[in-house]
């Protein structure tokens, strides 16, 4: 039946259920004393949202009265200081033996030495509620989870409570959560209204969904780049739950979406794995069909990107699921649907509620089944690894920082590594650079060595995995991550087994840096230099750089090696040697001081060709139709990596500007720039940058720039011979069936592949690239090569090296710029038509970023 369009009043729980499925969907009352979510708060669930300190109150009242069956677990704070915790909660025997569970657990999998002090095990769930933040329903569903499953005369949570630890996180971006219920709570007056276009509705840029730096945090497990992802991880890698729950929102037009999930599924993901989405989705949907609740499964989210809350999980062994409620940060408490009916918190939080009992119980009928499978998958990862290779060998190429960049990677994400510890040559390799077999690999004694007999196995496979299987071509992420790539570190598949050393190589004694020298060096080669850099700059500190590669004191030096001379630097005096010292040492660069300006090749360090570097004012664009993460990245970037100072623009405001105040102006992608770079504004960032100013446009912007007036980039003509043949082919045959649109779309689509870029590295915008550059290609943008600038990056016809790239797409990105710069006046263009910075994890591309920003155009 249709609902009245009210208020308050729709906040209840359905008025439609049977007797016998409200159990399953409204909490009953406990035989205990324990007080009840609206008792704590003052309202009932779904009449409000609630504020995250408020959400973990009711878990903090209810641990007091139930200290026997519940434990609070603090992992951390978030980036604007908000409390990061999870609830722990079963019954009275299981939690007294808590701290032997978690650890048994480890034993039977391998991931902590000693044998476990039990024969049984109970599994561990663990459920997921707002990664996103403006999905907020799933935060007020939590309180209605746990007031259920602590419901001592309920048979179902009983029956959960007494086979299974639960796990319940009630938020895990309170960042983002409170942004959008502080907004969406000042926006309502008395009642909610219904009416789509009212202000309740319109959630205003940067929306509640993303972290305080605009991340996604629902696609950063694998990677964890953000603060708060790190800190859950590392909880999480000490429990390993047997399984995995993320629970979400989407359209107000959807229904709900529970397991199975659609194709494509990983390759490696286990026939247990795939069977127990089946039987999530039994379970959810008995309780569902008793409700006369829409759902739909196997549509749309898949299981293949592995850094999701469902697929992370999976490859490490649990049964990992989404949850989406229809709704979002536009639903409010109540919106009228296009049917007209009218969607409310209070049903929405019913869907989460009910989705999270049934898939627990799930668990709970069949706990030895569930802990025996998640066991073998373990042994199987220890003993018999999936895969090609049975070892990877990274090579220690003097690079330091991208090597521990790695490791820092390897390490949060638990998978163990070593070292090759003497030199020795190994039978065949596939070699990820040339993306051939090489008949022997050289393996030096400081290499890297993963072996793949250990429990990550399955997770190494997948990260380092050269281009991964994919079943089904519509998909909803990226189809290529491969670390080496990501990286741009050489790497080896090795099919032989090789035993690492347990012991670190060696590290040479840091050279004592004297205080007294002609000059002191950094070499350009990654992260670590660029952070050196900042640090100089921001006290003022004269850096220069050189464009050539040179040889001084015996060694060899690339372009772009940062040169820190005394003169420039009177002023500083015998404290510049420290002053330098310090800034390498904290960022983890090596420094070497020499003492002479007089090179064996290369240019002297008082040639033309060594240049000055200045300390840039760095400004970036945001606001509407800026995608959050696109700007984040940046603003990121600079504020958590290299502590440099960067001015937040908002493009409403851009006329106000005082030019002459700012060096560099970044502009991300952004589908608004037709309003913000509006002729006047433009006219201005032209005059801007020809008097010295440098503009960085990425993705859509530099589309956005192509072909106006006054900007060398140009999109190519369509010259493709389908043009011809579609105009010979007779009407029919060019007929499409509608139901076929979304794969047939997907021939001009390209979800993040991986491509070989031609860099020319003599180039500042190409310094330190010099053993390659792999670039994630998502948009299949058709660039002419610049006529007068500077093409730095381009592809040839054959730069493919792995992921999805439609038909369409494939045909674009050949012979084109993906890096070129442009000068004007005496500024400088970049044009970047991808995204370095991709979600933080693209380690490569934060050095040709630092390119543009500190190298091009000085």
């Amino acid at each position: 039946m249709k609902h009245v369009l009210l208020l308050a009043a729709l906040t209840v729980a359905s008025l439609t259920v049977s007797s016998e499925s409200a159990q399953a969907q409204t909490p009953t009352a406990s035989s205990t004393t324990l007080v009840s979510p609206a008792q704590f708060l003052g309202y009932k669930i779904g009449d409000r949202f609630t504020p995250h300190h408020r959400v973990l109150a009711y878990a903090e009242q209810v641990a007091k009265q139930l200290p026997n069956r519940i434990k609070l677990i603090p992992y951390g704070t978030t980036y604007e200081g908000r409390q990061l915790m999870v609830v722990a909660l079963g019954s009275e025997a299981n939690m007294a033996r808590l701290e032997e569970i978690r650890t048994n657990n480890l034993k039977r999998i391998g991931l902590m030495e000693g044998n476990p002090t039990s024969a049984t095990q109970p599994p561990i769930a663990w459920l997921s509620y707002n990664v996103h933040g403006n999905e907020a329903v799933s935060s007020e569903a939590f309180m209605d989870v746990l007031y259920r499953l602590l419901n001592t005369s309920d048979a179902v949570s009983q029956k959960i409570m007494n086979s299974t630890v639960v796990i319940l996180d009630p938020g895990l971006n309170p960042d983002g959560h409170d942004r959008y219920v502080n907004w969406y709570n000042q926006m309502l007056g008395r009642n909610a209204n219904p009416t789509p276009f009212a202000r309740e509705h319109s959630e205003p840029w940067p929306g509640g969904r993303y972290t305080h730096y605009l991340f996604d945090p629902n696609r950063d497990w694998a990677w964890q780049t953000q603060e708060i992802t790190q800190q859950r991880m590392a909880l999480y890698q000490q429990w390993m739950p047997q399984l995995h729950g993320d629970f979400h929102e989407m359209s107000v037009e959807s229904p709900y979406y529970f397991a199975p999930s659609a194709k494509p599924y990983h390759e490696d993901i286990t026939p247990y794995q795939r069977k127990f989405q089946q039987t999530i989705g039994e379970y959810c949907s008995r309780y569902f069909d008793k409700n006369g609740w829409l759902y739909y499964t196997r549509e749309r989210f898949d299981l293949f990107y592995p850094s999701y809350g469902d697929t992370y999980p999976t490859y490490n062994g649990a049964i990992g699921m989404t949850y989406e409620q229809g709704g979002s940060g536009r639903a409010g408490l109540a919106i009228e649907k296009a049917d007209g009916d009218t969607l409310t918190l209070r049903q929405r939080i019913d869907h989460h509620y009910t989705a999270s009992i049934a898939t627990l119980e799930s668990v709970a009928d069949r706990p030895a089944e569930v802990v025996k499978e998640f066991g073998q998958f373990f042994d199987k990862a220890r003993n018999t690894p999936i895969g090609p290779y049975k070892s990877y060998v990274i090579k220690s190429n003097g690079d330091a920082g991208r090597l521990k960049a790695l490791q820092q990677l390897l390490e949060r994400n638990k998978i163990s590594f070593g070292y090759a510890g003497k030199a020795q040559t190994v039978a065949a390799g596939f070699n990820y650079t040339t993306q051939k077999t090489d008949k022997t690999v050289s393996v030096g004694a400081d290499d890297i060595v993963i072996s793949a007999y250990q429990p990550k196995s399955t997770l190494l496979k997948i990260l380092f995995e050269q281009n991964s299987a994919l079943e089904d071509s519509a998909t909803y992420d990226i189809t290529a991550w491969s670390l080496p790539y990501a990286f741009g570190l050489q790497t080896f598949g090795i099919p032989a087994r090789l035993t690492p050393a347990t012991t670190a190589p060696t590290a040479p004694t840091p050279a004592v840096v004297p205080a007294s020298a002609y000059a002191y060096l950094v070499r350009w080669q990654s992260l670590p230099a660029v952070q050196t850099l900042a640090a100089l700059l921001k006290q003022k500190i004269r850096v220069r750089a050189a464009e050539k590669q040179f040889e001084v004191e015996g060694k060899t030096y690339p372009s772009g090696t940062l040169i820190i001379t005394r003169t420039g630097n009177e002023r500083i005096g015998d404290r510049l040697g420290a002053l330098v010292s310090q800034a390498a040492t904290q960022a983890g660069a090596e420094i070497v001081a020499v003492q002479t300006g007089f090179v064996t090749t290369g240019s002297d360090f008082g040639s033309d060709y060594v240049t000055g570097l200045k300390a840039p004012r760095v400004g970036v664009v945001l606001g509407d139709g800026t995608p959050p993460p696109s700007a984040g990245e940046v603003w990121h970037f600079f504020d958590q990596e290299l502590n440099y100072p960067i001015s937040l623009l908002d493009g409403n405001s851009l006329g106000t500007i005082e030019w002459s105040k700012l060096d560099v102006l970044i502009l991300p992608t952004n589908y608004n720039y037709g309003r913000f770079l509006n002729e006047k504004n433009l006219s201005a960032i032209k005059e801007w940058v020809r008097a010295g100013g440098k503009l960085i446009a990425m993705e859509r912007a530099a589309a956005f720039l192509a072909g106006k007036e006054g900007f060398e980039l140009k999109e190519k003509e369509d010259k493709s011979a389908d043009k011809d043949k579609a105009k010979k082919s007779s009407a029919v045959d060019s007929l499409k069936l509608y139901i076929n649109r979304e794969r047939a779309a997907i021939s001009d689509d390209i979800p993040g592949s991986i491509y070989r870029v031609n860099v020319d590295t003599s180039h500042p915008l190409g310094y330190g690239l010099t053993g390659g550059y792999y670039s994630l290609v998502q948009n299949a943008f058709n660039f002419e090569f610049l006529k007068d600038g500077w093409n730095v990056g381009y592809l040839k016809t054959d730069n493919y090296v792995a992921g999805f790239s439609g038909k369409n797409a494939k045909e674009k990105l050949k012979n084109t710029l993906l890096m070129g710069v442009q000068t004007y006046g005496r500024g400088s263009i970049v044009y970047l038509a991808d995204d370095p910075l991709f979600r933080g994890f693209w380690y490569n591309g934060k050095l040709l970023f630092s390119n543009a920003v500190f190298m091009v155009g000085n």
